[in-house]
C-alpha cells in the first residue's frame, strides 16, 4: 500500500488524479491523506469524487472514503476493462480533468473504449478541450494509441453543461519519445468563444492579439455559440510548429475588461516565445506522466511549476523512473526521464 500525503507540495487535486491513473497502470494500491490540504475547500469536491468513480468503474477497484469532502481515500484497482462509458461531473468541474485521470490506463487496455464526458470543458485552472485536441492528445497519438476527442458542445463555468465524447484505440505499451525542439513555424491563430455575450467583446480581445502578435486578419476568429446553459468567454491563442502545437487560453470573467484578458494570453504566448522551448509550462505538466509510463524520454521546456514537480514526487512513489530537470540556457529547462535499473 502506498501511502501519499495529499498536502505536499502544492497540495491541490492534481496529486489525487496522478495517484489515480498510476495506480490503474501499475495494479498498485494507496492510501492518500489531507486530500487537497492546500485549497480553500479541502477534500473531494464533485469533479474529484467523479474522477474516483470513473478510476472505480474501468477497474472494478475496492474503495473506501469516495464522499464528498472527504479528506482520505482508500483505492485497491483491479484489471483495465475497455468498453464504452458515460461520466458527468454534475456540475461545471472540469471533464477534461476525469479524462486525465482514465486516459492513459485505458490508452494502454486490451481493447478500444468510447467515452462521454460531461462538465465544464473550459475552465479556469484546467486544460480546456481544445488544449486536449490540439497539443496534448497529437503527442500521445505519437507514442502508440489513437486518441481521436470531439467536442459536441461547450460548457464554461459556472454553469458547465458541456459534452464530448473520445475514442481509444489503445497501444500494448505507450513508445518513448523526445520533444527537443519544437521545428519549423507552420500557423498562427487566435480564436475566440463568445457564448451568451455581446460580440464585440471578442472582437475587441482579437484587436488586442492581433496588434500585440502582428497577427494578420485571416488569423483572426470569432466564433458565436447561440445555444448554451450559460455566458462564457475563452480566448485562444494557438501555435502550429512542425513538432508541437501550443495552446494559450484565457477566460473572461465578470468585472475584467476583455483587452485585459487578451494581454494575460500575450504575456504566456511572449514569455514561452522569449524562452525558444518547444514545450510550454501547461504541456509539460502533462507529458510528465505519459513519458514517464513510456519508461524514458526527453523535453525541453520553461521553468517547472510547482504543480509539475508535485507531479514528480506521485510518479517517483509508483514507477521506477528517474526524472532529471537539467537547467539550460537562459529561461530552457531540459526533463529526462530514465529507467532506474
Amino acid at each position: 500500500m502506498i501511502l501519499i500525503d495529499g498536502g505536499q507540495g502544492e497540495g491541490g487535486g492534481q496529486i489525487l488524479r496522478t495517484a489515480l491513473a498510476l495506480s490503474l497502470l501499475t495494479r498498485k494500491s494507496f492510501r492518500i491523506e489531507n486530500i487537497r490540504a492546500g485549497r480553500k475547500k479541502p477534500g473531494l469536491l464533485r469533479q474529484h469524487l467523479t474522477a474516483v468513480e470513473a478510476a472505480t468503474r474501468i477497474s472494478k477497484a475496492e474503495v473506501n472514503g469516495a464522499e464528498i469532502g472527504s479528506r482520505m481515500l482508500t483505492f485497491a484497482p483491479g484489471e483495465i476493462v475497455p468498453g464504452e462509458y458515460h461520466f458527468a461531473v454534475g456540475t461545471a468541474g472540469s471533464a477534461t480533468l476525469v479524462l486525465q485521470t482514465i486516459l492513459l490506463p485505458l490508452a494502454t487496455a486490451s481493447a478500444s473504449s468510447h467515452l462521454t464526458l460531461e462538465g465544464g470543458t473550459h475552465n479556469p485552472y484546467a486544460p480546456p478541450f481544445d488544449f486536449l485536441q490540439k497539443a496534448f492528445l497529437p503527442i500521445i497519438n505519437r507514442m502508440g494509441p489513437e486518441i481521436v476527442a470531439k467536442l459536441e458542445r461547450p460548457g464554461f463555468y459556472p454553469a458547465g453543461g458541456g459534452k464530448f465524447v473520445v475514442t481509444i484505440k489503445p497501444a500494448t505499451k505507450l513508445s518513448p519519445m523526445s520533444l527537443l525542439e519544437k521545428g519549423k513555424s507552420l500557423s498562427k491563430t487566435a480564436r475566440v468563444l463568445i457564448c451568451n455575450l455581446p460580440l464585440h467583446i471578442a472582437e475587441r480581445e482579437l484587436q488586442v492579439i492581433a496588434a500585440k502578435m502582428s497577427l494578420l486578419p485571416e488569423q483572426l476568429q470569432a466564433e458565436e455559440i447561440t445555444k448554451g446553459p450559460g455566458p462564457g468567454n475563452v480566448v485562444m491563442l494557438e501555435f502550429v510548429y512542425e513538432n508541437v502545437v501550443v495552446v494559450f487560453t484565457g477566460f473572461g470573467e465578470a468585472n475584467i475588461r476583455a483587452e485585459a484578458v487578451a494581454a494575460t494570453v500575450v504575456k504566456e504566448a511572449q514569455e514561452y516565445l522569449a524562452a525558444e522551448v518547444p514545450v510550454g509550462t501547461h504541456l509539460a505538466d502533462q507529458l510528465l506522466l505519459p513519458f514517464a509510463c513510456a519508461g524514458e524520454g526527453a523535453f525541453v521546456t520553461q521553468p517547472l511549476t510547482r504543480h509539475a514537480e508535485t507531479n514528480i514526487a506521485i510518479i517517483r512513489k509508483f514507477l521506477d523512473v528517474e526524472v532529471s530537470v537539467e537547467k539550460l540556457a537562459g529561461k530552457q529547462r531540459l526533463v529526462k526521464i530514465s529507467r532506474i535499473l
